[in-house]
């Protein structure tokens, strides 16, 4: 199983998007600082995340998003609780 996950910083309120198959593990890492691009922003919170059947899949949606680059569409996903990339 893959997940992914956005991720809100409690210090400046941005989100982060990632994929992962251990997420209670990947959020420990985030705030222990070992994602350097993260360091300076933790602690974080789960804000969303969702389960898809491989590692592989979660990985093309969370790249998906990351290309993206909205903010809009990421508060859509965490209010509807899905992701719904279709038009």
């Amino acid at each position: 199983m893959g997940t992914v996950y956005i991720l809100r910083s409690l210090i400046n309120n941005r989100y982060y998007v990632g994929s992962t198959i251990d997420l209670e593990s990947r959020l420990k890492q985030h705030n222990r600082g070992k994602t350097k691009s993260l360091k300076f922003s933790k602690p974080y919170e789960i804000s969303f995340s969702q389960e898809y059947n491989s590692i592989t899949d979660a990985r093309k949606i969370e790249f998906k998003l990351k290309k993206l680059k909205s903010r809009a569409i990421l508060d859509r996903i965490i209010k509807e609780g899905k992701i719904n990339l279709g038009p």
